[in-house]
């Protein structure tokens, strides 16, 4: 039981990333943009795209490198 509580942490800490890229694009969507009078859009946030893809990536990797070792260990313990 132990062991399973060990794995669900270490898929909760790789799924992180994913979901702080999700809440920086909730973020950007819920702020907005704003247009002056003279059709200027200004985008305070912008920033918050890429770093949601870099979150959001990031998150992939590591959720699919974490899937390998765990995957690989349980091989290694059947051998």
């Amino acid at each position: 039981m132990n062991n399973r509580r060990r794995m669900m942490k270490k898929y909760i800490l790789a799924t992180l990333p994913i979901l702080i890229g999700i809440l920086c694009l909730f973020t950007k969507g819920i702020i907005g943009d704003e247009i002056l009078p003279d059709g200027t859009l200004i985008e305070r946030n912008f920033f918050l795209i890429p770093l949601s893809y870099l979150f959001f990536f990031s998150g992939i990797i590591s959720l699919v490198f974490v899937a390998i070792i765990s995957t690989d260990k349980k091989t290694n313990i059947v051998k």
